[in-house]
């Protein structure tokens, strides 16, 4: 099951770690949180970021791995409603666009060293030819 938007998405994590906390007497991981909302990895990881980032919860890492703590739930109030934007395919798209973009400058990286390489291996022939020929009239 997948939230409309950010507000519903963030209202449901933050109602997992509630109802995980309650259930383990612990604090949830994001991968716990993600299987009993039926959030992938990265969706709810996106999620728990934003959330952290808004100190909504604390997602605070330790021996045990990854756990997740409600701070402050009333800000969930200042996230809009509504919003039908879908901020991980913004995030997906941006990085895949970066991506490309450092694909481009490898390429073009490579472009070049062959040509300086050609460059050499013609500059030596030169070189050698030149070479051989004082030789030869000598």
């Amino acid at each position: 099951m997948k939230g409309k938007d950010f507000y519903s998405d963030a209202h449901l994590v933050v109602s997992a770690i509630r109802i995980l906390e309650h259930r383990n007497s612990a604090p949830p991981s994001i991968d716990e949180v993600c299987r009993i909302i039926s959030f992938s990895m990265e969706q709810g990881n996106f999620v728990c970021r934003k959330l952290n980032e808004m100190n909504i919860i604390n997602v605070v890492e330790g021996a045990f791995g990854t756990k997740l703590f409600i701070k402050n739930h009333l800000l969930l109030e200042d996230i809009p409603k509504g919003a039908t934007e879908d901020n991980l395919e913004k995030e997906l798209k941006k990085f895949q666009e970066a991506k490309k973009d450092y694909t481009q400058k490898i390429k073009l990286f490579q472009t070049e060293q062959e040509k300086k390489k050609k460059h050499l291996f013609a500059e030596l022939e030169k070189k050698l030819k030149k070479d051989l020929d004082e030789k030869k009239s000598k």
